[in-house]
């Protein structure tokens, strides 16, 4: 056979790795104009502006699960913090730097209380205990068994003498810090949506130590610190759910974060609503108003902390450090579920589900 009567081997296709490469940045281009006429240019900048811009906060992270309450000591110096990981931490307000981890929770801890003179903590938790320990060395002191099931909240007197704490048992105890000694407790007369008797969610004692203000499911209800009666449970006129109270540095007032996504001021006094401060999507968490009186912080479900004037109700910042996508944090759409600000009024600290707690500055 001559080599012309070989048969022709067909010519290998042509590449154009120009013309690929062009198809590609052109679907790309198509594919990101989609995304900004369906998510809004807006929201395509500012998520830009913050993935590429350093984080204006401090971003503690020791904690492996969720922050459920944060507790700043009335020095300023020290923060603790509850999670879901079965520990409270404390650590630097300043530097993050770690201080102790208190382990004596066999459950989630649920909530903190520093003491008014910074020298205890007390914690309570799932494990239906509260935990009263030394603030620096961790030992613990006095361990409250009185409830029967879960703790989800803790308030110290302003004199350092008793605890009151909220429980999923539905009752309200107050009782000497360091003895256990009973003063009195409240059954919650509302039944739950199941039937069962209403858990208590939230509590809070006034500063002048006159009253304690107490939340589930409801109307908020105020009691007598001292005895346990009844002082006026006007304070809401809804059916939803009560996830925190804050009291204002001069007792006239009770802020309340309800699961409806709105925070009602109401007069203590007189049981009249001040205001309502409503621009949350889903529940409301936690509430904090500063110690100066001038500000109330609320955070909730839509992962924001909102910042707006105590007695107006208006709006002054919008907080995004648990919300947003950046450099060291790639959660989106954290929970709120603590705050606490510095006892000068001038920072906040937010615990979320993305296992942080960031402190940054009140922006007055």
């Amino acid at each position: 056979m001559s080599i012309l009567d070989k048969p022709l081997v067909s010519r290998p296709p042509e590449r154009h790795p120009r013309r690929w490469l062009l198809i590609t940045l052109v679907s790309l281009a198509a594919l990101a104009l989609i995304f900004v006429v369906v998510t809004g240019p807006a929201t395509d900048a500012s998520f830009v502006q913050h993935f590429v811009t350093a984080p204006e906060h401090f971003t503690y992270s020791g904690h492996s699960s969720y922050v459920s309450a944060v507790a700043w000591s009335p020095d300023g110096k020290r923060i603790a913090s509850a999670s879901g990981d079965h520990t409270v931490q404390v650590w630097n307000a300043d530097t993050g730097s770690h201080v102790l981890t208190y382990r004596g929770h066999t459950l989630d801890v649920a909530t903190l209380a520093w003491s008014p003179n910074g020298q205890y903590i007390a914690s309570g938790g799932v494990d239906a205990t509260v935990q009263v320990w030394n603030a620096t060395t961790g030992q613990r002191l006095f361990t409250y068994r009185g409830h029967t099931n879960a703790v989800f909240d803790v308030a110290w007197s302003p004199d350092g003498r008793y605890i009151a704490s909220a429980s999923n048992d539905g009752s309200l105890q107050v009782w000497q810090a360091f003895t256990g000694n009973l003063l009195f407790s409240v059954r919650n007369a509302v039944s739950a949506r199941n039937g069962a008797v209403a858990p208590w969610n939230a509590v809070a004692w006034s500063p002048n130590g006159r009253y304690i203000a107490a939340g589930g499911y409801g109307n908020a209800q105020v009691f007598d610190a001292h005895t346990g009666k009844l002082f006026s449970a006007a304070y809401g006129y809804n059916g939803g759910t009560i996830h925190a109270i804050a009291w204002s540095p001069d007792s006239r007032y009770i802020a309340v974060a309800e699961s409806d996504g709105s925070v009602p001021i109401w007069n203590v006094a007189t049981s009249q609503n001040i205001f309502t401060y409503s621009n949350s999507n889903g529940d409301v968490n936690a509430v904090a108003w500063s110690p100066n009186g001038k500000r109330i912080a609320s955070g909730g479900n839509d992962a924001l902390v909102q910042v707006w004037d105590a007695l107006s109700g208006q709006h002054v910042y919008i907080y995004r450090g648990h919300a947003d996508v950046y450099p060291g944090h790639f959660t989106s759409g954290a929970t709120i579920n603590a705050l606490a600000w510095s006892p000068d009024s001038k920072q906040i600290a937010s615990g979320a589900s993305d296992n942080t707690v960031q402190v940054w500055s009140d922006p007055d």
